[in-house]
């Protein structure tokens, strides 16, 4: 933003174009297409942590998978937009 002019600045700046401090620029009409995904992927999901869970033969195996949810978690929460500091 350091080459532009103040008209150039004002253009991108528009609440139009989804400013990070102006209102959210799409808004949904309906609820239907997330709550028909949420429907598809929680009966998905369930499947998949029971075979994942049925897969566990030692005890080295669960901590492996521990380590990664975690590992995940924690990256969640430092990419996370909204984290102060």
């Amino acid at each position: 933003m350091g080459n532009m002019d103040a008209a150039q600045r004002t253009q991108t700046e528009r609440v139009e174009l989804g400013d990070a401090s102006s209102q959210r620029l799409l808004r949904s009409r309906s609820n239907r297409g997330p709550l028909i995904y949420t429907l598809l992927a929680l009966p998905l999901l369930g499947v998949l942590i029971y075979a994942v869970v049925a897969g566990i033969d030692e005890w080295w195996q669960a901590l492996v998978l521990g380590v990664i949810v975690l590992m995940t978690i924690g990256l969640m929460i430092a990419v996370d937009p909204n984290r102060r500091g």
